[in-house]
C-alpha cells in the first residue's frame, strides 16, 4: 500500500464529504493507494484552520496556490465555488497534479474546453464530480440496458427536482445570482449527466428555462428557477430532462424512466436503494413494475454492507467516486467521468439556454 497526499480546496458541504471519503475509502473499498489528507484551503485562515481541526487534515491554508505547490499534495480536490474550477485545474495540471473537480467542470463552455485542453496537454488524470449516478441502483439500470434486457430503447424522461425556493418568501441569497448558480448550472447537469451515461450523446435539444419567482426579499433574482429540455439523442430516441428548485414537495427528486420494446425501468433518488423493473413478458394480468431492493449483488454495494435491502447512502456515492479516482491515478489511466465527460454536460447546458432564448431546436455539436 502507498500513501498519497490529498488538498481539498473548499472547506464546506462538498469539501467535507471528500475529506470524508478520502478518510474512508482506503478501508472500504482496500484500495492501493491510501489517501492522506495533506492540506485543506478555505476562503479564511480562522476556517481553513476550523476545516482542518475538524476534518482531519495535516495543514490548513487560506490560499489554493500554495495547497496546489506543495509538494506533499500529490493530488488535488477541487470542492470550491465554479469561479475558482478553471484556474486552480489549470495550476494543477502545470504541476503534474491529478485532479477532481465537483460538477459542473466550468462555469461556462469556455472554462470547461481550456480544463480539457489543460488535462490533456500535461497528460494528467482527470475526473468530474457526479456522484447520483454512482449509486448501485442505477449502475445496474446501465447494466440492465447495455445487456438488451428491455430490449430495444425508446425512451427516456429524467429530472432532478428540489424546492429549497419553492417558497416565493424565501430571501434572496448566493443561489438566486448569477448564470452559473441558477437551475441549469446547479441541479440540471445532475439529469443531463445521467442521460448521456444511460442513453448516450444528445444530438439536439429545444428548451424552455425561465425565472418564477423574480424578486426575492433582499434582492432581484439574476437567474432561472426552472427548465424543461425535449432533446434528441445521436441514437434517434426522444427523450425529456426536467430540472428545478421550485418544485414544492420534492427534496431529491433525481429521478428518470427508461422505456423499451421489451421492458422498462424507473427510478427515484428519494429511494435510493431501490430500482423497479418491469418485464414484457408472461399474461397481461400478472404484468407489473417490480420493485428490486439493491443488495451485494449489485454492483459496489457489498463492499459497504452485505445485507440486501439495508442500503447505501450519500457519502458512499463520494467514496465511490474516492475510489475511481485512486484507482485512475494507480493505473494511470483515466476513468469515466473525465473532464471532457464534464464538459459534454456544459455544452448540452450552453445549447437549451440558446434554445430558449432562440425558441428554437439547437444542435449541441454546435456549442
Amino acid at each position: 500500500m502507498t500513501e498519497i497526499g490529498i488538498g481539498v480546496v473548499g472547506g464546506g458541504y462538498m469539501g467535507k464529504a471528500h475529506a470524508v471519503a478520502m478518510s474512508a475509502v482506503g478501508a472500504v473499498f482496500n484500495t492501493a493507494l491510501r489517501p492522506r489528507l495533506e492540506m485543506v484551503c478555505a476562503s479564511s485562515t480562522v476556517s481553513a484552520e476550523g476545516y482542518r481541526a475538524a476534518f482531519g487534515f495535516a495543514r490548513a491554508t487560506e490560499d489554493w496556490r500554495v495547497l496546489v505547490a506543495d509538494p506533499k499534495v500529490e493530488a488535488v480536490v477541487i470542492a470550491a465555488p465554479q469561479a475558482l474550477h478553471r484556474v486552480v485545474a489549470e495550476a494543477a495540471f502545470a504541476a503534474g497534479k491529478p485532479v477532481f473537480c465537483e460538477k459542473p467542470l466550468g462555469t461556462n463552455v469556455d472554462d470547461s474546453r481550456a480544463m480539457v485542453a489543460a488535462a490533456e496537454v500535461a497528460g494528467a488524470i482527470n475526473m468530474t464530480g457526479f456522484n447520483y449516478i454512482r449509486t448501485p441502483a442505477s449502475q445496474f439500470a446501465r447494466d440492465l440496458i447495455e445487456s438488451g434486457e428491455i430490449g430495444e430503447i425508446t425512451g427516456f424522461r429524467g429530472e432532478h427536482t428540489e424546492d429549497f425556493l419553492a417558497d416565493p418568501s424565501a430571501p434572496a441569497n448566493w443561489r438566486t445570482s448569477g448564470l452559473p448558480n441558477g437551475t441549469m448550472g446547479d441541479l440540471a447537469p445532475h439529469p443531463i449527466n445521467c442521460a448521456l451515461r444511460l442513453m448516450g450523446p444528445i444530438q439536439s435539444l429545444m428548451a424552455e428555462i425561465e425565472t418564477v419567482y423574480h424578486d426575492r426579499p433582499g434582492g432581484t433574482v439574476t437567474n432561472d428557477d426552472h427548465g424543461h429540455m425535449l432533446c434528441r439523442f445521436e441514437s434517434g430516441v426522444l427523450g425529456s430532462i426536467y430540472a428545478s428548485r421550485v418544485a414544492t414537495g420534492r427534496k431529491m427528486g433525481y429521478a428518470y424512466e427508461v422505456t423499451g420494446s421489451k421492458g422498462a425501468i424507473r427510478f427515484d433518488g428519494e429511494d435510493q436503494n431501490a430500482i423497479h423493473l418491469y418485464k414484457m413478458s408472461g399474461p397481461e394480468a400478472q404484468r407489473g413494475f417490480t420493485k428490486i431492493l439493491t443488495g451485494p449483488a449489485h454492483p459496489d454495494y457489498e463492499p459497504f454492507c452485505q445485507g440486501p435491502g439495508h442500503g447505501t447512502g450519500y457519502q458512499d456515492q463520494i467514496i465511490i467516486e474516492a475510489r475511481d479516482f485512486l484507482r485512475a491515478i494507480e493505473t494511470w489511466q483515466n476513468i469515466w467521468p473525465t473532464f471532457r465527460d464534464g464538459m459534454a454536460v456544459n455544452q448540452v447546458i450552453a445549447a437549451a439556454h440558446a434554445s430558449s432564448d432562440a425558441k428554437a431546436w439547437c444542435n449541441v455539436n454546435d456549442f
